[in-house]
């Protein structure tokens, strides 16, 4: 079974009166669904398992600046931010097409705790979107464009922020650099 993967960043100086301008920043480097009408911006006061204090929907192509205009409402240390919407991936569906695949992008305030502690979070979906699968003819292909769009991703980022350190992870603990570079070595076998 896949797991998820997500890409985690801490980052230098990172406090409550920086942190919607570095959510600003992924979501204005985020390359969002065309093909994905809706996003959902959810705002958690002290923990995830709290009710949101706020679940809005919003329209694509998706605005950054209303994005921060609804987050600066619910501005405070122990709050997060999570957008949920989209960006294109090939996907395999009875055959490969490109298609909107579901992804989050979160802000932890200092206070908020987070699973590793990070600061920004994009979970990613399945990790098996960007993993060579064996069953499926010509996955190759497919599966390098998905990866060139998280590398590229990942360095827009890197550019863009002021990280600390981040990391590439999926639930099961394993490296995901290693898995792939596996799964590719045997894909050319």
């Amino acid at each position: 079974m896949a797991d998820q993967l997500y890409l985690s960043y801490w980052l230098r100086g990172f406090t409550e009166h920086n942190m919607l301008r570095h959510f600003e920043t992924v979501l204005r480097k985020f390359p969002f669904s065309r093909l994905r009408p809706r996003a959902l911006l959810r705002v958690y006061a002290l923990e995830a398992a709290e009710p949101p204090a706020l679940e809005q929907q919003l329209a694509v192509p998706l605005n950054p600046d209303q994005v921060i205009s609804l987050a600066r409402e619910y501005h405070h240390a122990d709050c997060a931010y999570v957008l949920e919407t989209a960006w294109d991936l090939w996907r395999f569906e009875e055959e490969w097409k490109l298609r909107p695949a579901p992804v989050a992008l979160a802000c932890y305030g200092p206070l908020f705790p987070s699973e590793l502690g990070e600061q920004l979070r994009i979970d990613f979906g399945l990790e098996s979107q960007f993993l060579p699968q064996a069953d499926r003819s010509a996955s190759l292909a497919p599966v390098r464009h998905n990866i060139r769009a998280l590398l590229h991703l990942v360095e827009d980022l890197d550019a863009a922020l002021p990280v600390e350190r981040r990391t590439l992870w999926s639930e099961g603990g394993e490296n995901f650099a290693e898995r792939l570079e596996a799964a590719l070595a045997q894909d050319r076998d």
